[in-house]
């Protein structure tokens, strides 16, 4: 619902923040993650994650894109929640998080406060083959695209499809149009391929 939220920082503390921003002050969860990188100046955004539950609206604030992504990954393994998935984030920076998973590094993983040896064995097998499907880009920095033909591949990869199969589709795309596609046409040609 709010991909992000940029003002004024009114409040900071390690579990949470107050960002003012339209006149409407927002009270936002964050990881000691996140608190450790909030500038010191006034003017702060963050990205966020509104969490509804029956009895209340939760909204979570991260640094960058790429630690809410992880966040969200986190939090679709069944058993984590979103006060586990602050506090992972909160116990490890995002990297080791990910490295960790990768590797299937249970002990790392388990020494965070509330994550059992089960608990821990879940995260990496749910969560291992989907960030090494991302290959070498990172969860946690944001692309830079250089060319369109990066920014169609880096959209195949997030439709779930194999960075191989989608570089070749792509290639095969390209090679056979003789004019410039746009990112859309594209990636509207690599599917019909895949």
């Amino acid at each position: 619902m709010y991909a992000y939220i940029d003002g004024r920082l009114t409040f900071k503390c390690p579990t949470y923040v107050v960002i003012e921003a339209g006149g409407i002050g927002y009270q936002i969860n964050i990881s000691l993650n996140t608190y450790g990188k909030l500038p010191a100046d006034e003017r702060c955004k963050l990205f966020t994650w509104l969490h509804v539950k029956e009895d209340a609206h939760t909204l979570y604030g991260f640094i960058d894109e790429g630690e809410r992504r992880l966040f969200l990954h986190l939090i679709s393994v069944s058993g984590i929640g979103a006060g586990t998935g602050r506090m992972i984030l909160s116990s490890i920076t995002p990297e080791e998080i990910q490295t960790a998973i990768i590797k299937g590094d249970v002990p790392l993983i388990q020494r965070i406060k509330g994550i059992g040896p089960k608990s821990a064995q879940r995260i990496i097998l749910e969560l291992q083959d989907k960030l090494k499907k991302e290959g070498s880009a990172s969860l946690i920095d944001l692309p830079a695209y250089s060319n369109s033909r990066e920014e169609a591949l880096a959209a195949l990869v997030m439709l779930g499809f194999a960075k191989n199969a989608a570089e070749k589709a792509l290639d095969n795309v390209i090679k056979r149009e003789s004019e410039s596609l746009t990112i859309e046409q594209m990636i509207k040609s690599a599917l019909k391929v895949l």
